[in-house]
C-alpha cells in the first residue's frame, strides 16, 4: 500500500468535523487505495456495532447489530483480525452485500479497547492474504483517531 494513502487516511480522520464526516471520507481512501469493493467503519459499544460510514455499491444490510454476530464477533473478542476467504461456506458471515466472496474485519484499539472495527469486502473468493492483510491493519491503527473525543 501507498504511504501516501495512510497520510490521507490520517490527515482525514484528524480532520475538525463530525466522526462520520471524517469516516465517510477515511472509506473512500481506503477503498480507492485498496481497490477493494466494500469498505465500512464501525463503532463498536457494549452491546452493538453500529456504522459510522461505507464506501462501495451499496448501503451495509445491517447498519447496527449485535456485537456477538458475525466475523466481527471474533474480531472484537480476540482483538485481532477475522478472515473468511470463502464467505458463502463460512457460517460466522453476516450477510452484508449479495455479491461477497471475502470478508476481513480489523479491530480499532485505542487504550486496549476495541472501538471500532474496520470491514473489507470482496467480491472474490480468497481474496485476502497475508501482505493485504498487514496493509488493511496500518489502516485499521490510523482510523484510531476517530475515536478520540467520546461520543464525537
Amino acid at each position: 500500500m501507498d504511504a501516501n494513502v495512510l497520510q490521507q487516511i490520517a490527515v482525514a480522520v484528524g480532520m475538525s468535523a463530525a466522526r462520520a464526516e471524517r469516516a465517510r471520507t477515511a472509506a473512500d481512501l481506503i477503498r480507492d487505495g485498496t481497490a477493494h469493493r466494500w469498505v465500512g467503519i464501525y463503532t463498536v459499544t457494549d452491546s452493538s456495532v453500529v456504522n459510522e460510514a461505507w464506501s462501495g455499491p451499496a448501503a451495509p444490510a445491517f447498519p447496527t447489530f449485535a456485537r456477538e454476530r458475525g466475523l466481527t464477533a471474533h474480531a472484537v473478542r480476540a482483538g485481532a483480525p477475522a478472515l473468511s476467504n470463502d464467505v458463502a461456506n463460512d457460517p460466522r458471515y453476516l450477510a452484508n452485500q449479495d455479491d461477497s466472496g471475502s470478508e476481513l474485519i480489523i479491530p480499532v484499539v485505542r487504550g486496549g479497547q476495541v472501538v471500532g472495527t474496520l470491514d473489507i469486502e470482496s467480491d472474490e473468493v480468497g481474496a485476502f492474504d497475508g501482505s493485504s492483510i498487514a496493509d488493511l491493519e496500518r489502516c485499521a491503527q490510523a482510523l484510531a483517531a476517530l475515536w478520540n473525543e467520546v461520543g464525537a
